[in-house]
């Protein structure tokens, strides 16, 4: 996600993998891209346990992506896809669905998390890039049809993930994903849950730009120097509000 002012992704927290009995629940995860929701996200699974390989057209890049992050490996874009059996796009969401047609025999049969935010400035304020017609995880899943696509971690801003066990106001952060893919949806609620995160199922693919539209009404009240939290208050907080 484009940066907005938060705390630098470079400073991340520790790299140490987190204490758990339950290794059956890690995962090999290729990241294909070197930018901050690269660095990011790939500490952040790193903490949690999971095999991280970095993937990149630049391997110079990929290789300091991976030891920021503290990742296993590095290599190029076709060496991450292969490597995992989930795969992060973090690269521009204009570039997103020709790199996945570029590796759709790769892809195919892997989940494949798209966070990108299809975002330009506007007159009054951030754009979707899309027009709102679709969503780039949409177009990620025509260009690599075997491929089974997950929209997640789009919403917030990458600083998040520098964070051990996000939390606020006492509740773990709550990750919006959607997809049409059962396998898919358990592999990213296991992912989330490993980040001491809380899984938030949004639906099918064809609510994902929903979530893309929604990163970028964030980015722009964040831009206006307002809270976006504030326009959605608990219902159960409302005066009279009755438990259902």
């Amino acid at each position: 996600m484009v940066c907005i002012g938060a705390p630098s992704v470079l400073s991340v927290t520790p790299r140490t993998s987190r204490d758990t009995d339950d290794r059956s629940k890690h995962m090999r995860i290729g990241i294909l891209g070197t930018g901050a929701m690269a660095t990011a996200l790939g500490a952040a699974w790193v903490r949690a346990g999971h095999d991280v390989r970095v993937g990149g057209r630049d391997t110079e890049a990929a290789s300091r992506t991976a030891l920021l992050t503290g990742a296993s490996e590095h290599g190029s874009l076709s060496e991450a896809a292969a490597h995992g059996d989930v795969v992060l796009i973090a690269v521009p969401a204009d570039a997103a669905p020709q790199l996945a047609r570029e590796l759709a025999p790769l892809l195919a049969g892997r989940t494949v998390i798209d966070c990108t935010v299809p975002m330009s400035p506007g007159e009054d304020g951030p754009a979707l890039t899309t027009g709102g017609t679709t969503s780039v995880a949409r177009l990620i899943a025509d260009a690599a049809p075997g491929a089974h696509v997950v929209k997640a971690f789009g919403v917030c801003h990458e600083s998040i993930w520098t964070l051990d066990r996000p939390a606020f106001e006492g509740a773990p952060l709550a990750v919006p994903f959607c997809t049409d893919q059962p396998g898919a949806a358990k592999r990213v609620t296991e992912i989330i849950t490993s980040m001491d995160c809380s899984p938030l199922p949004c639906g099918g693919l064809d609510r994902a730009a929903l979530l893309e539209a929604t990163a970028v009404f964030a980015v722009g009240v964040w831009w206006s120097g307002a809270e976006a939290r504030f326009a959605f208050p608990a219902p159960a907080l409302a005066p009279g509000a009755v438990d259902d």
